[in-house]
């Protein structure tokens, strides 16, 4: 993966994780960055489970890919927000 390819996941790690945020109901008790942290790895995660079902590079828009990264974001941001609860 060159250089311009990991900017561009982190950019698009940034959006899934707010997305992911968003998507979850209620408040969450973590900070900015781990929404950021969690949006980059689902992003990532993302990617592979759509290449793994061939639905990661279609014509136009890739939007099972990016409900894929979203879901994945959501579920983190709300395992992150549990766990960081318990403490």
């Amino acid at each position: 993966m060159e250089i311009s390819g990991v900017i561009s996941a982190v950019v698009i790690g940034i959006v899934i994780g707010v997305l992911g945020r968003l998507v979850v109901p209620g408040r969450q008790r973590i900070g900015v960055l781990w929404t950021i942290v969690v949006g980059i790895v689902a992003a990532f995660i993302g990617s592979g489970v759509a290449a793994a079902f061939d639905v990661a590079d279609t014509e136009g828009v890739d939007w099972i890919e990016w409900l894929v990264q979203i879901g994945l974001a959501a579920i983190g941001v709300a395992a992150l927000d549990r766990a960081r609860g318990r403490h």
